[in-house]
């Protein structure tokens, strides 16, 4: 059985993927410039998540208004494992966090905001088991585009691909076409802070 909460990604043994959907003002200039530019805020929180079907879910596969480009975000392990290392929960959560005062004084503190929600099947459906969702604040959001992008792939047409092939019923060639994840390895400490189950 899948563990409630547990990372799950497509990485190699120096990167991991990261997923965000974007408008064609954002996305367009990104894809062109390998990295991202205006009009991208670093004024604001940014949220990457590792789950492409989470993503899937929450933008119906491109579809929604100002989220129809999926963009696929190689960013380096060390850098995702920073900032796990600094994450705090959204909310309190009495076996994780001792007293919700110092909770509360973590989170405002906080650089990087850690949230779990259910992981969705290819159906979109929720399943019980949660996938994580990293909020990068104005705190660290530069370190995140300058520092920690290995590549930015434009999964925009593969994402309306296998699409297609789930509303033909080609359930399996689907299937076979959503990204590797598997489990993804973290440290006792990040799995106590971050109310983790492995």
């Amino acid at each position: 059985m899948t563990p409630y909460r547990q990372i799950r990604a497509d990485y190699d043994r120096d990167s991991i993927v990261v997923y965000q959907a974007y408008h064609r003002e954002i996305a367009e200039p990104t894809i062109r410039a390998g990295r991202f530019v205006e009009p991208f805020s670093w004024g604001r929180m940014t949220w990457v998540k590792p789950s492409y079907l989470w993503l899937m879910g929450r933008s119906n596969w491109g579809t929604k208004s100002r989220q129809e480009h999926i963009l696929a975000i190689r960013i380096k392990r060390d850098d995702w494992e920073r900032a796990l290392s600094l994450g705090v929960l959204t909310s309190f959560e009495s076996k994780t966090h001792k007293q919700e005062e110092n909770w509360r004084s973590q989170f405002e503190d906080a650089s990087v905001h850690v949230q779990w929600d259910p992981e969705r099947t290819i159906h979109g459906k929720k399943r019980e088991h949660r996938s994580i969702q990293v909020g990068l604040s104005r705190a660290i959001i530069r370190d995140f585009t300058d520092d920690w992008i290995v590549d930015i792939t434009d999964f925009t047409e593969r994402t309306r691909k296998i699409r297609s092939l789930y509303l033909a019923g080609n359930l399996k060639r689907a299937k076979d076409q959503l990204p590797p994840e598997r489990v993804y390895p973290v440290s006792d400490s990040i799995v106590r802070q971050l109310g983790m189950d492995y």
